[in-house]
């Protein structure tokens, strides 16, 4: 692995350096400019808040294209009952202080420190990073976050307060803006976005569709 320089913004490349089981570098800052120049890499940080910020930029990486999304006819069935009602970007500190507060299965705690919840929130503020809300009786009950880079959005993290709420929000956000969307970067498996369409690819297969869609600056 490869330590940062705090005084200067630059990452092993992605795609000659492998790093450790997906960690290609450790160290550095979270701020606003480091973030946004990481995730047009194909990087992002993951890391427990007492410790190191660690940079990856896992091998295989797991993505859904908008085309393999699948809905199961019992999910079909709660979105045409239009329980739910979405948003966009209308409520983006909460989304992303819900996903804090959130507990994981087999986490202990939080990986989003409050420095880099500031860094996604002023991110937001300049229109990189956007949010999904989802609600159910005037009251926000599930939602998630993301950066998006040219056609492609990276998403974050997600949470949900009633059954099936995050599940119809990313839905919703896939067939609403799928003519618009090559990629949605998962990051890491999970059986519930696995059960909605997402895969493993090749990390170079990943870097190629997002270094297509996007110019780096």
């Amino acid at each position: 692995m490869v330590r940062l320089d705090e005084n200067e913004i630059s990452f092993p490349d992605p795609e000659l350096y492998d790093g450790h089981e997906g960690i290609i570098a450790f160290g550095g800052d979270l701020s606003i400019d480091r973030i946004w120049f990481a995730y047009q890499l194909g990087i992002f940080p993951w890391y427990n808040p007492e410790e190191e910020i660690l940079w990856w930029c896992p091998d295989p990486r797991f993505v859904i294209f908008p085309n393999d999304l699948r809905v199961s006819k019992s999910m079909r069935k709660i979105l045409n009952r239009n329980i739910f009602t979405f948003t966009e970007n209308q409520n983006f500190k909460e989304v992303i202080k819900n996903c804090q507060q959130t507990s994981r299965k087999g986490q202990a705690g939080t990986w989003l420190s409050d420095e880099l919840m500031e860094t996604f929130i002023q991110l937001h503020k300049y229109g990189l990073a956007k949010s999904i809300e989802v609600w159910q009786d005037g009251k926000l009950v599930g939602g998630f976050y993301g950066l998006q880079i040219g056609k492609v959005f990276c998403g974050e993290s997600m949470f949900a307060k009633v059954s099936n709420a995050s599940k119809a929000g990313f839905i919703h956000f896939i067939e609403t803006h799928k003519d618009e969307l090559e990629l949605i970067d998962c990051q890491s498996h999970t059986d519930h976005l696995e059960s909605l369409g997402a895969k493993m690819i090749p990390k170079k297969e990943f870097l190629k569709i997002l270094y297509e869609n996007h110019e780096r600056r």
